[in-house]
């Protein structure tokens, strides 16, 4: 049986890849520490338990291609309570997880051969999404050196070519933890004005901001709003992520009606998961507090743990919860293997993703990797050891 040439372009996830390294690892007793996969360990809002354990539909009967009216309700009434009054319940448009939104934009903006321009690092999957949709991405790099802080807007528009049809930025920035300002904001808009660009903006991560650090919305930008589009998710901000349930959301209606008849092919998203979502929001604002406050201390244990391995470089996240370290390693998957395969201190050991496909140019993150501070703080110190005996005992440490 042939084998598509499409598929042979595809990679796996640096996310999940070494999980064969890492189920054998637990086979054989070790204790493994996913710092790999944006996967809290924080508990989902009681309400959702509350409503899954209450529901009896007699028939999980199929949903609307648009999304549960009363879940558009809610995400209305969300935007509105963060500030955004604006955005009307005709504005949004319910997707299977933010990912589905972005390859549903990909396909409505793209035509075969276009591009996208792109910051790497970037979450790796849109990559994925860009091929599945035969969508070129085009990156702008942003650098460990300068804090991974946007790169200059000369740099954007350099990338852009007759083929370019989106700009493309996540703020908090997964795997950097950046934020985007406002002037940063304006002028990549302005930019695409005079591009005639659209931009998307992927901000589930919006609530996690540290440092007394604000969020500024792309949505705020109401005198953009017909080339602005923003992709959000239930997944992190209630520790959902198997929920699989996203959103686009703008004022160019036209976009989300073409969005639509992708949505009609896949028919609708998963019902129950939707109405968990609702419940979900019903949490009281005291969850969401509770849970930055969580991330911020991990964030702080984690950073402080990486400074004290000697030859590890990292910048201070300022949102999300991931952030990427420069190893002094010779080849970052490699070692990642070796920690799995090859290596436990005290019966454990520690999972990441190697940082070389969240980027183009996969020698950038060559030496680098991604960690999501999403266990607790005694789990990240006791995976920080792990990490500082396993480059002690790495044969490719540079050090």
């Amino acid at each position: 049986m042939i084998i598509s040439d499409r598929i042979n372009e595809f990679t796996f996830s640096p996310i999940r890849k070494l999980t064969p390294f890492a189920n054998d690892a637990k086979a054989r007793g070790t204790k493994v520490y996913h710092l790999n996969i944006g996967q809290p360990d924080i508990k989902t809002p009681d309400e959702v338990y509350d409503y899954l354990r209450s529901i009896d539909p007699g028939i999980v009967a199929y949903g609307p291609s648009e999304g549960e009216p009363e879940l558009i309700k809610a995400f209305a009434a969300y935007y509105h309570g963060i500030g955004l009054k604006d955005i009307q319940e005709s504005d949004i448009m319910i997707t299977t997880g933010g990912s589905e939104g972005l390859l549903f934009i990909f396909m409505v903006l793209c035509d075969p051969e276009c591009e996208a321009v792109i910051t790497e690092p970037f979450y790796t999957n849109v990559s994925s999404f860009a091929k599945m949709a035969q969508v070129t991405l085009r990156p702008v790099t942003s650098r460990i050196e300068d804090g991974f802080k946007l790169p200059p807007i000369k740099e954007f528009e350099k990338a852009i070519t007759p083929k370019t049809r989106l700009i493309m930025l996540n703020s908090p920035n997964n795997p950097t933890g950046q934020i985007y300002t406002p002037h940063e904001l304006k002028a990549i808009l302005d930019l695409c004005v005079k591009h005639d660009l659209a931009l998307v903006v992927d901000e589930v991560y919006r609530e996690f901001c540290y440092d007394g650090k604000e969020f500024t919305s792309i949505l705020a930008f109401d005198d953009y709003a017909s080339r602005i589009i923003c992709i959000d998710s239930i997944s992190k901000r209630f520790s959902m992520c198997g929920a699989r349930i996203g959103a686009i959301v703008s004022k160019n209606h036209e976009i989300l009606s073409q969005c639509l008849k992708l949505g009609q092919a896949r028919l609708c998203s998963p019902v129950l998961e939707q109405h968990a979502g609702i419940a979900a929001m019903r949490a009281p604002q005291s969850y969401i507090d509770d849970v930055k406050v969580q991330y911020e201390k991990r964030r702080d244990c984690l950073v402080s743990e990486l400074q004290n391995i000697p030859g590890v470089r990292c910048c201070n996240p300022r949102g999300a919860f991931y952030l990427v370290a420069d190893l002094p390693v010779d080849d970052a998957e490699s070692f990642c293997i070796f920690m799995l395969r090859d290596f436990s201190y005290d019966g454990q050991t520690v999972m990441m993703a190697p940082a070389s496909g969240f980027y183009i140019n996969t020698e950038l993150g060559k030496s680098q990797v991604r960690m999501a501070y999403v266990l607790n703080e005694k789990d990240i110190c006791n995976a920080m050891n792990c990490l500082r005996k396993g480059l002690e005992a790495y044969p490719g440490t540079t050090r």
